[in-house]
């Protein structure tokens, strides 16, 4: 299961900077990678775990912005199609690094 984040926050004054540099480097020490620019994906063993981690997302919001979480399974996830560029072959766009111990 994955849990992507997805997110518009405003860059106008150097407080919103500010907030946009904290939120981006708390989803990173929560976990996610990028995918692209302002999506961020983390692989969640659960339902339960994705609940957990998206509270915790809660917890580090800004107050300005739009901020949004979709919740898709691995079979989802890899379904995706690259309509232009290249595809990465890294840890981001593959289920064999989920191990469940």
């Amino acid at each position: 299961m994955r849990l992507i984040v997805m997110f518009d926050l405003p860059i106008d004054t150097s407080e919103d900077r500010r907030n946009y540099r904290q939120f981006r480097k708390e989803l990173i020490n929560e976990g996610f990678l990028m995918i692209q620019y302002s999506v961020y994906a983390r692989v969640c063993v659960t339902k339960q775990s994705a609940q957990f981690t998206e509270n915790r997302i809660k917890t580090f919001l800004p107050p300005r912005g739009l901020i949004q979480t979709l919740t898709v399974t691995e079979k989802q996830y890899n379904s995706m199609h690259f309509l232009v560029g290249d595809q990465k072959d890294d840890v981001r766009n593959t289920s064999d690094r989920t191990v469940v111990i």
